[in-house]
């Protein structure tokens, strides 16, 4: 039986844009507009610990292909849906295997350094940027998710670093890095001066981290950020696996900050052998700028 969030967002879908027509036998995918847009409707309970877990079986998926397509992600006492465009993870999910049920595994996880999409065998993706009903308006109107600007390495820090500074977090950005910030971009927000104590093991590949998040009053890390604007995405994930292995008691959440186009890349590197091991392909996400840009205008409620 559908669940009655499902069913609300039905009744939404079509009082917004109208008939919805159903695609395949699927009772999971519908087209509007004429099937100028597809959306693949998932749900699923919140289990202890806030997971999520939802199948996308393979005939539903095969479907998206070569169409505008948006996975609709949906739980109980959600505030805004979370409409993750298919054209940006399609290689990322058909290069992975089915589970024997014929279904590809993704997971929801909302933290507070941004909510996770778990495709598994893959990684982590932050998808922060995908919530409203914003996001599918614009692929109706066959536009751009936002009119975003060609960001540089440093208006990237400084959004990431606004981005946490909203959320009420210290901020670390290395100290060559600061004079660089566009303070046309963000309010100016406060950058620490020194790193919290605790770390002296991995202090210098910290400190060049191009921007972290801090708990206020306290010596815990939130969250890592790497931005590989020019440079390699391994370069990236290696200075995490040092911090990782030299201060095991650090438990961020670890981030590469990308293109949208080095996504696939990031997903190869992330699941070699060496990171497998040490436990890294397990807590760290990948996020494009994309999203990043959209996750701030959300933020500061733009």
């Amino acid at each position: 039986m559908p669940h009655p969030t499902r069913n609300e967002f039905i009744t939404e879908l079509r009082r917004r844009y109208g008939l919805l027509t159903r695609v395949g036998e699927s009772r999971s995918l519908v087209s509007l507009g004429g099937d100028a847009l597809r959306v693949y409707i998932r749900y699923s309970k919140v289990h202890p610990g806030g997971q999520t877990f939802y199948g996308l079986r393979s005939e539903d998926i095969a479907l998206l292909q070569g169409h505008r397509a948006v996975i609709c992600f949906l739980w109980a006492d959600q505030a805004d849906p979370l409409f993750v465009p298919f054209d940006q993870f399609e290689s990322v999910i058909f290069g992975t295997v089915p589970a024997r049920d014929g279904q590809y595994k993704v997971q929801i996880y909302q933290r507070a350094a941004g909510t996770e999409l778990y495709i598994a065998q893959a990684g982590r993706f932050n998808v922060e940027g995908f919530f409203g009903w914003s996001v599918l308006e614009e692929h109706l109107a066959d536009a751009e998710l936002l009119h975003m600007p060609d960001l540089t390495h440093a208006q990237v820090q400084t959004l990431l670093g606004a981005i946490g500074a909203i959320k009420g977090y210290g901020i670390w950005v290395p100290p060559p890095d600061r004079a660089a910030l566009d303070w046309n971009l963000v309010d100016v927000f406060e950058v620490a001066h020194g790193l919290p104590s605790g770390y002296e093991q991995s202090a210098r590949v910290l400190s060049d981290i191009d921007v972290m998040w801090l708990e206020p009053g306290t010596s815990r890390l939130e969250a890592l950020y790497e931005v590989e604007h020019t440079t390699s995405v391994y370069s990236g994930l290696l200075r995490f696996n040092d911090v990782l292995i030299s201060s095991p008691q650090v438990r961020p959440r670890f981030t590469i900050v990308s293109s949208a186009g080095r996504r696939d890349l990031f997903t190869r590197q992330i699941n070699r052998p060496t990171f497998c091991a040490s436990g890294l392909t397990e807590v760290c996400t990948f996020l494009d700028y994309r999203n990043v840009y959209a996750w701030f205008q959300r933020a500061v409620g733009g």
